[in-house]
Order: structure tokens, then C-alpha cells, then sequence
């Protein structure tokens, strides 16, 4: 009884000793976002992305249909989904290792024996039936090797769950920008249809003054050129409208319904604000950091494995069942038979491939390391990014809608001297031009900012 208390503790410690037992590295990060980050006190009370999901974080209901449409239908997301079932197949095989396969088998066998080769002189026909359970070759993991395998394999699938969230999360993402770029191409084309509109008013009465006297060639000209140029707009942005369509077709899987896309930005889109958290409490649920240290955790397995092959492997191999030359007594009672075939493997001499497999497992595991804080440092700046652009656009925004309104203004006042005589056209063109250059550019900066707060949710973690 103490021997074998003994043998297992002393099993125990080699164990111990031979699996490396895991340590999260720790943070190559700073513990706190950079000042540029702007103030986050704002949205302290905010929760964190990777408690809002993404159904309440996009409001709008055309792109939750469009969101919805394309996880069901995405193709990069669905060969995720795929290679998660089948690396989870792959686990069931390794862990079925750990335990005794047991077969059932049934033989026969038949054959004649010619008078030449018979000791009697005489020909016969011999018979044989075998019908047994067994087992083959069923190793005692008592160092842990199956163990450890079956512990890699299952970190390769939690890695590549992981990842299969991120490719939702990432997709989510692309469809939201892809939804927003095609609304602001839409009010960038309604802002050229309407100034098109304005610039022939102004053609067709500058042309009449013209006409009676009044206004001088130049000034139709002038606005002439405005409205080819409001004209060359409208055709940049109708096909910058059809690649948009063509693009979100693409990422959604299938055409999108006219009825879902969506009409313009409008003055505002209203997205549920979140709060950056500190980082290491973000960072180290973003599901691609996870991914990164599932398979790191998993160059850990394997060097318990490789570790493993140094010692002894004992398999068994062993079944039981009856036989009998003639079919009809094989169920008899004295035609039971059994075997038993312990095997044991000593590793003596393999020109240095066991401390091979030992060092590149190691490597691998410092490969890992290196890549899971590589992760983690693209993380910290992805969000440091966001939180820098996110105060910063907003205050472009503010400064922007003020130029349109002082430049609208402008306009307005320019025009009125022109008609009544003070001023020459050429005010009125330049003011037109500063104008419309003001008016898209705050459609393009409105469209920045949203998709902002879009890549500020997704980086730090939401979206699932």
C-alpha cells in the first residue's frame, strides 16, 4: 500500500516538474491612456463596449437589419464559424486519446489443406471462428503527454472561438462604416443636386439680364462654369453612391433591399456612448488578446508534451472473447480465449530529436509571448487613436458648422449687392464656391466622427 502511495507521489512531482505551469505576461502597456486621449471623465458614467451589444449601441433600425443580414449570410464570417466546428472536432479526437478504445470483432476463417501438404496423406478443410472484445495499444499517460496534447488542442479551439468572435465583432464594424459612407455620399450627391439647382436659377437669370442689357457675358460665363461644375459633383458622387451600394452588397452576402439603406446622415446620428475603462481591464477582453493568449497557453501544453517524451510510454494492448473450429460450439463453454501484451518504450538514443522537438516548443513559446504582447500593444493604440480623434473631430465639427453658417451668410449678402447693383458676380461665385467647399466638408467631417465613435466601440471590445 505505501509503495504504491509512493509511486504516486513520486508520479506527481515528475508531472509537476515536466508541465510548465502558465503565467500571464504582464502588460507591455502604460496602466492609464495617454493625456492626448482627451478628457474621459465625460463618459465615466458611460458603460463599458464589451457590456453594450451592438443591437443597442446602433440605433438605427435600417442598419440592424442590414447588421442582421449580414452575420447570417457574410461569407468570411461563416468560414469562421466553420473552421470553429472543426477545430472542436479536433479536440474531441485528441481528448478520446485519454481513454481505452474498445473494439468488437467477429472471424472466420476457412481454407484446404491439399494431400501433399496434409500429415495424414489425406485432404481436408480446416475452420476457425473468433468473436472478442479489445483493446490496442492504450498508453498510461502516467507523465501527462496525451494530457497535454489534449490541453493544446483545447486552447487551439478556444483560440479559434475567439477569433470567430472578433470576425463578428470586425464585421459588424464594416458593415456599420460601409452603411455610414454610403449615407454620406447620399447628402454629399443631395448637396450637389441642390447647389445644381441654385447655379441654373442663377444661370437662367443672369442670361435674361443679359439679354436686357443688364448683366455682361462674363457674369453667364461665370455661372455657366459653376453649373458644369456642379454637374461634374453629381456624376463623381452618383457612381461614388453605386460602388458605396456595391461594396455593403458584399460584406452583407447578398443585394440589400432598397427599402434598408438609408437616405443621409441628416444634422446627427445618434450612437449609445461608451466608456474606455482603463486598459488593462479593456484590453484583456478583447477577444483577439484572447485569442493571442489561448494560444500562447497552448505553446505551454506542448512543451509539457515534448517534455513527456523523455520518459517511458507504456501501452496496452488486450481483449478476451471465444474460439472454436466449428461455428456451431464457438459458445460453448470452455471456448474462451483471452491476450495481454504490455508494451513498454524506453527512449535511449535518437540523435538529439527529442531535445529538438523540447527547443522548438520552447520557441514557440516565446514566439507566442512576443505576439500576444504585440497584440496588446496594437490594442493600446488603436484605442489611444480613437480616444485622441474622438475630442478632437467633435471640436472640428463645432468649428465647421460655425464656417457654413458664416460662409452661408456670406453668400446670402453677396448675392443681395449683386442684384442690387453694388457688387460685380465674381463675389457671389466666390462666395458660392467657399460655400458648397464648407458644406462638404462637414458632411465628410460628421461622417469622420461617426466613424469614430464605430471604430472606438469595436477596438475597445464591443460588438458581440
Amino acid at each position: 500500500m505505501y509503495r504504491k502511495l509512493l509511486l504516486l507521489g513520486m508520479t506527481a512531482c515528475l508531472c509537476g516538474c515536466i508541465h510548465p505551469k502558465y503565467d500571464r505576461p504582464a502588460l507591455p502597456v502604460s496602466p492609464s491612456w495617454p493625456q492626448s486621449a482627451g478628457n474621459l471623465t465625460s463618459t465615466a458614467a458611460a458603460p463599458e463596449a464589451v457590456n453594450v451589444k451592438w443591437r443597442e449601441f446602433f440605433t438605427d433600425k435600417g442598419l440592424q437589419s442590414v447588421i442582421d443580414l449580414a452575420l447570417a449570410n457574410n461569407r468570411d464570417l461563416r468560414m469562421a464559424t466553420l473552421n470553429v466546428e472543426k477545430v472542436q472536432a479536433l479536440y474531441r479526437i485528441q481528448r478520446a486519446q485519454q481513454y481505452p478504445q474498445l473494439d468488437a470483432s467477429a472471424t472466420g476463417q476457412l481454407y484446404r489443406l491439399p494431400e501433399k501438404m496434409s500429415p495424414t496423406g489425406r485432404a481436408y478443410t480446416s475452420e476457425q471462428y473468433n468473436v472478442g472484445l479489445g483493446v490496442t495499444a492504450w498508453e498510461l499517460d502516467l507523465f501527462g503527454r496525451v494530457r497535454s496534447l489534449k490541453k493544446q488542442a483545447l486552447e487551439q479551439y478556444l483560440a479559434t472561438e475567439q477569433a470567430r468572435t472578433a470576425s463578428q465583432i470586425s464585421l459588424v464594424a464594416a458593415v456599420a462604416d460601409s452603411y455610414l459612407a454610403l449615407a454620406a455620399d447620399r447628402d454629399h450627391l443631395r448637396l450637389a443636386q441642390a447647389t445644381l439647382e441654385a447655379q441654373q436659377a442663377s444661370y437662367e437669370l443672369i442670361r435674361h439680364t443679359r439679354d436686357a442689357g443688364i448683366a455682361s457675358d462674363l457674369d453667364l460665363r461665370q455661372v455657366q462654369s459653376q453649373v458644369e461644375a456642379a454637374r461634374a459633383e453629381i456624376a463623381r458622387y452618383t457612381g461614388q453612391v453605386t460602388l458605396d451600394e456595391n461594396a455593403l452588397d458584399l460584406l452583407v452576402g447578398m443585394p440589400v433591399a432598397a427599402s434598408l439603406l438609408p437616405d443621409g446622415l441628416g444634422s446627427d446620428y445618434a450612437l449609445k456612448d461608451v466608456a474606455p475603462g482603463l486598459p488593462s481591464e479593456v484590453l484583456l477582453r478583447r477577444p483577439d488578446i484572447l485569442m493571442a493568449e489561448h494560444q500562447l497557453k497552448a505553446t505551454y501544453a506542448n512543451i509539457g508534451a515534448a517534455r513527456a517524451a523523455f520518459f517511458p510510454r507504456i501501452a496496452l494492448t488486450g481483449g478476451g472473447g471465444v474460439m472454436s473450429g466449428r461455428l456451431s460450439d464457438l459458445f460453448e463453454g470452455n471456448a474462451g480465449t483471452w491476450n495481454f501484451a504490455p508494451q513498454i518504450v524506453m527512449p535511449i538514443f535518437d540523435a538529439g530529436a527529442r531535445r529538438a522537438d523540447l527547443k522548438v516548443a520552447k520557441v514557440d513559446r516565446d514566439l507566442a509571448v512576443a505576439e500576444y504582447e504585440k497584440a496588446i500593444q496594437s490594442a493600446f493604440r488603436e484605442v489611444s487613436d480613437s480616444l485622441t480623434l474622438r475630442t478632437r473631430l467633435l471640436e472640428q465639427q463645432d468649428a465647421q458648422q460655425a464656417l457654413v453658417n458664416a460662409l452661408d451668410e456670406t453668400y446670402r449678402l453677396s448675392d443681395a449687392r449683386y442684384k442690387a447693383g453694388i457688387d460685380s458676380y465674381l463675389s457671389v461665385l466666390v462666395a458660392q464656391r467657399s460655400l458648397y467647399s464648407a458644406q462638404q466638408a462637414l458632411v465628410s467631417l460628421r461622417m469622420a466622427r461617426i466613424a469614430n465613435l464605430v471604430t472606438l466601440y469595436k477596438v475597445l471590445g464591443g460588438g458581440a
